[in-house]
């Protein structure tokens, strides 16, 4: 259902606007407006009486107007008004009221609602003359705003220079972050005051294939905070479209955040034409933190789906040849005969394999054998096609054509083998982060894709970006990425995206977008290990926008144990390798193991088999940022669901299965750390027990640090189920 209601108050020619208040449906939040005597917009935010952002200030500046004249350089005129942040007063203002409800295509819940309140507020520049209006909308659980620019002469065409919104904290509140970075987001969280960000961030970064800081005091989105009086805060960001990624400068002297925009080559943080409009800037805010990870802003604040037929995307659940050239047993690339690869010239046929080619037919028709085997619904391959010998670190703008497989690798046969076996396999499509190139080839990859009936593609971009000079998530590199999904729509192709922008609810314009990794993912478990309590954060900060193919699911902790060479560790216990896939849902998981793994803890692997991808709700029991989450699944379409939780930290955790039709029985299969589980040198501890449980059942368990639990809970449908089970 839907209702809108409009109120609309005109003011004319005043210095000074009179504040306006908005509240939220439920009277919880509210927001305040107004012009100070510079005529700088800014509002502030309160959450059940108690400030939440103090008065913050609200403005664009610009860069000097250009002049093109043909045959000559560009020239900047002097004394140009480069301020959209002052001298504004109001001309008029809106008020609507929007309750509806809609459905995903996938995700977490079958339906979500959205309502809000929405104050639009038109500015008009004085001396000027220049249009802008400020958007905010208020729900229940946060704050959305954005800038938007109606068509005018005054200014057809304009280019950024910086964003100037402000989230003035109310004081030095616990952050958990990762440093603000323009080319990656693949960090483990720290967790700090506001103060202490600049300190920890001279002390050194992790290091990563491409990184490129701008202050020690900036820090990325989704921003998770705790005021000492409870209240937890996240900032981020939605419906980027068009625009540079927001990172947040910290002034850690007066705890006032200032959106900073990823910029393009040439210092840009937008070129835009009117009529346009900025990213969302979002606001999420309870004494709960249970209700962050339950919020559904982000999705609200995108458009809706885009796509007219979306019967073509499905969830998928897959393995891969990938974990093995992830710990080094393996290799992407084909020979080392070739000092460098010249596509369309360099003859491999000619060539001696090295040997340690991971993509072969043999290998690959072992992983199909396998999904199929076991119920998964794909194969992802990584180094099937030419290249890989010298794709990475020489700025190569011709490194992939996407089209030609390494002569061990028989697309042809590969295609028929699985579509006997009833799988489809993945496609993947690494970019060395040359955009021009991917571009250049994209239809033809896709229609190879289409011959060969791959539904999904996972691509990557690693390393510098080409054109060179271009940042990971500048405005032109997003809009790449853009253009990568709605042409894979016409497709009718899948997106699993790597490297790329961090989500903003994006999936729900443009479902076909299933998977994204822009964080820290499984993989960082070969490279070294993760902190124990970095998937108690990710869903707090990263999944905020999305969805992640984390790439969970790791049975052998010792990576030494698949390579002597490799001697990381994965810092999880093999429980909680299984709840992640209940409470990082995503509609694309890996099980990411090599299969002989697997098949040591046939008992254990049952869960991976078992569990859901899709859901019709979702409950979130228990959450702590940093320290733990526990979260129970309905699968939708059935009466089936899944309860996971994750431990940073040894945690008790206590819940009540209320959730449960009311007057049924379930079996519940309960996968839990063993009480001598230890993540680091007893990970494989693990107990399965089953029992019987019902809508006023409850659980105590023990989760260790770096562990948890998994449950599957299936309606009693036979007596016989039940014989010599106990009750709970």
């Amino acid at each position: 259902m839907r209702f809108l209601t409009f109120i609309t108050i005109t003011i004319l020619s005043c210095a000074t606007a009179v504040a306006q208040e908005l509240f939220s449906p439920n009277k919880t939040l509210k927001l305040s407006f107004s012009l100070n005597a510079e005529g700088t917009p800014t509002y502030s935010l309160f959450y059940k009486g108690k400030e939440v952002v103090k008065p913050s200030r609200l403005g664009i500046e610009l860069f000097s107007s250009n002049e093109v004249k043909f045959g000559a350089e560009i020239t900047k005129k002097e004394g140009a008004n480069t301020s959209l942040y002052h001298n504004f007063e109001v001309v008029n203002t809106q008020n609507t009221t929007v309750d509806e409800t809609w459905q995903p295509v996938w995700g977490e819940s079958q339906n979500i609602r959205n309502h809000y309140n929405e104050l639009l507020v038109s500015l008009k520049q004085k001396d000027t003359h220049r249009e802008m209006n400020l958007r905010f909308r208020l729900f229940d659980d946060g704050l959305g705003f954005r800038y938007e620019f109606p068509e005018q002469k005054q200014m057809p065409y304009f280019v950024i220079k910086e964003e100037r919104t402000e989230f003035a904290m109310t004081g030095d509140h616990q952050a958990w972050w990762i440093p603000g970075d323009y080319d990656t987001q693949e960090y483990d969280y720290q967790k700090s005051r506001l103060s202490e960000i600049r300190a920890i961030n001279q002390k050194g970064r992790q290091a990563n294939l491409a990184q490129t800081g701008f202050s020690d005091t900036g820090v990325q989105t989704a921003l998770m905070l705790k005021t000492d009086d409870g209240l937890y805060i996240n900032l981020h960001e939605a419906a980027l479209v068009n625009y540079g990624a927001m990172h947040l400068n910290l002034n850690d002297k007066t705890f006032v955040f200032q959106s900073w925009i990823t910029p393009d080559a040439n210092g840009a943080k937008g070129y835009m034409q009117t009529p346009a409009q900025t990213p969302w800037r979002t606001v999420i805010v309870s004494n709960d933190a249970r209700d962050i990870l339950a919020s559904n802003i982000t999705l609200n604040l995108n458009e809706p789906c885009a796509l007219g037929d979306t019967s073509w995307i499905h969830p998928m659940k897959y393995v891969g040849v990938w974990w093995e050239m992830i710990t080094g047993m393996k290799e992407w690339s084909y020979t080392y005969d070739v000092p460098s690869v010249h596509i369309g010239k360099t003859d491999y046929t000619t060539l001696k394999p090295h040997g340690k080619h991971g993509a072969t037919t043999e290998n690959v028709k072992k992983y199909i054998d396998f999904a199929a085997e076991n119920g998964f619904d794909g194969v992802l391959v990584e180094g099937w096609n030419i290249g890989w010998e010298d794709w990475f670190g020489h700025s190569k703008d011709l490194v992939f054509d996407f089209q030609t497989p390494y002569p061990d690798f028989d697309i042809e046969a590969i295609h028929q083998y699985a579509k006997s076996k009833g799988i489809k396999m993945i496609m993947h499509h690494e970019t060395s982060s040359s955009i021009r190139n991917y571009e250049r080839f994209m239809d033809k990859a896709y229609q190879l894709m289409n011959k060969y009936e791959y539904p999904a593609v996972k691509s990557g971009y690693v390393g510098n970006i080409i054109p060179r000079g271009e940042n990971h998530y500048s405005q032109w590199v997003n809009n790449h990425y853009l253009y990568a999904i709605k042409k894979a729509a016409d497709y009718h192709i899948m997106v699993n995206a790597h490297e790329a922008v961090r989500p903003t609810g994006l999936c729900r314009t443009y479902p076909n977008l299933i998977g994204n990794e822009s964080a820290r993912g499984g993989e960082y478990q070969a490279f070294g290990g993760s902190k124990p309590n970095h998937v108690c954060v990710l869903p707090f900060t990263r999944l905020i926008g999305g969805p992640m193919d984390y790439t969970p699911g790791v049975f052998e902790m010792d990576i030494s144990k698949n390579n002597p060479n490799n001697h990381s560790h994965c810092n999880a216990t093999l429980a909680n390798q299984l709840a992640l896939y209940v409470t990082m849902s995503s509609p694309l998981q890996m099980a990411s193991d090599l299969p002989e793994n697997y098949r040591r803890f046939p008992d254990a692997f049952q869960f991976i088999k078992d569990v859901a991808l899709d859901w019709s709700e979702s409950h979130y029991l228990e959450a702590e940022p940093g320290a733990y989450i526990t979260v129970a699944r309905k699968a939708k379409g059935t009466r089936n669901w899944f309860v996971g939780n994750t431990a940073g930290k040894d945690f008790t955790s206590k819940i009540h299965f209320s959730f449960l039709e009311p007057k049924t029985t379930y079996v519940a299969t309960i996968y839990a750390d063993a009480k001598d589980a230890n993540y680091q040198t007893n990970p494989q501890a693990y107990t399965i027990q089953k029992v019987l449980v019902t809508n006023k059942s409850k659980l105590t368990l023990l989760s260790v640090a770096g562990g948890g639990y998994a449950i599957s809970l299936y309606p009693l449908t036979d007596k016989a189920q039940a014989k010599g089970l106990k009750k709970r």
